[in-house]
């Protein structure tokens, strides 16, 4: 199979019309972050291990600190798009490549965290999710993200996974 790149498009590589923001998307955008500070703060929140560990640390420290910096990061101009040669450039969301690995790494890390209840376990998972899928929408297609209220409802599933009032499930015995 032989592979072979697109032309380059006619015209100045700069001749993409300038990003204008959506009516609606300031408030949007204050919304999420909003919902991101919650949500660290829920995590911060949440219980130490009885014995120092380094997952315990974690849950203080990188992972709320992540949350809060791809809520508040949001950035609809770092979405997909084409490069000026013709590749396909995945975008980012406006979130960067370190926060978002935190993120990729509370499914690992959530066993070890065998202090917290199944409950919490459950919505840590949650919001990990939420904030992830959040900035994938954001990256892939903000028009529809914003406009439509595709991210309205991720912060809404944010907020009630770290609800502070949410109680402990406990195992029936």
């Amino acid at each position: 199979m032989t592979l072979v790149p697109l032309p380059v498009p006619a015209g100045p590589i700069d001749d993409a019309p300038p990003y204008e923001p959506w009516e609606v998307q300031t408030a949007v955008l204050a919304a999420a972050g909003a919902a991101g500070r919650r949500a660290a703060a829920w995590v911060r929140s949440l219980p130490p291990p009885p014995l120092r560990l380094p997952v315990g640390d974690w849950l203080a420290g990188e992972l709320p600190a992540a949350i809060e910096t791809a809520m508040s990061g949001l950035d609809p101009e770092e979405c997909d798009h084409m490069a000026p040669d013709g590749r396909a450039v995945e975008g980012t969301g406006g979130v960067d490549a370190a926060t978002m690995s935190t993120l990729a790494a509370v499914p690992v890390v959530l066993p070890e965290a065998g202090w917290l209840a199944p409950d919490r376990q459950a919505r840590l998972l949650a919001v990990a999710s939420a904030v992830t899928g959040a900035v994938r929408l954001i990256a892939q297609d903000p028009g529809t993200a914003i406009l439509h209220g595709l991210l309205a409802r991720l912060c809404a599933v944010l907020d009630h996974a770290a609800r502070p009032d949410g109680s402990a499930w406990t195992p029936v015995q």
